[in-house]
């Protein structure tokens, strides 16, 4: 929800198997209902470097279909009085339901690569899904989960905010740590915002997330 505008080495290819990774707990436990994950979005613009910090809670996950949804909440945006929180919807990468290839939101096939490349995990994939969207690919045992998350309205504030959600995020979730990494695209907002997550317990890392009613 960016302001309204006037890792390292790759992994080794993707192969055949039943589950994301062989780590303990199973790593899609950590995209289930009630996760919660705290960081930080990078809101830089040529005007001044900003950062705002992030919760984020998963509400519903339907891995058979690709589908997940949860809310976003940030806690110190310059313009508002309380924290700013949304809710999301999200696609899951898994050449069954969703390709790499987005198809709608204004982003090109072009976007989508340049967005998809910028996460190192991505690279062992290219070739592929420069050829179809991913679809040949075999994800189910790959240490990367890829998403979409589009935020699709505000719960707490009004759209007279100052903060827009016209756009989305690209998402890449590791499968041995919990982290996420995410770049937002808009092309009416600053490119390549960052949102930089880690999974956390709520409580055990002093992280409090809010209570909303969601319609």
């Amino acid at each position: 929800m960016p302001v309204r505008a006037a890792e390292t080495s790759a992994p080794p290819p993707p192969h055949s198997g039943s589950t994301c990774g062989q780590t303990s707990p199973p790593p899609f436990t950590l995209l289930s209902v009630g996760q919660g994950f705290s960081g930080t979005q990078n809101v830089s613009s040529l005007q001044k470097d900003e950062a705002w910090r992030v919760n984020v809670r998963i509400q519903g996950c339907d891995l058979e279909n690709g589908y997940l949804c949860g809310t976003m909440e940030a806690l110190n945006v310059p313009m508002a009085d309380t924290p700013v929180v949304t809710f999301w919807e999200g696609e899951i990468v898994d050449t069954k339901n969703y390709t790499f290839f987005t198809e709608k939101w204004e982003a090109t096939q072009d976007d989508d690569i340049r967005h998809w490349t910028k996460f190192p995990s991505f690279s062992a994939l290219l070739s592929q899904v420069e050829v179809d969207g991913g679809k040949s690919l075999d994800l189910s045992n790959y240490q990367y989960v890829f998403m979409r998350w589009k935020e699709q309205y505000f719960v707490n504030v009004g759209t007279d905010c100052g903060l827009t959600i016209a756009g989305f995020y690209y998402v890449c979730f590791s499968c041995s740590d919990g982290s996420i990494n995410g770049y937002y695209y808009d092309p009416n907002s600053s490119p390549f915002q960052k949102l930089e997550l880690k999974s956390t317990t709520e409580g055990r890392l002093g992280v409090s997330f809010s209570s909303y009613e969601l319609h």
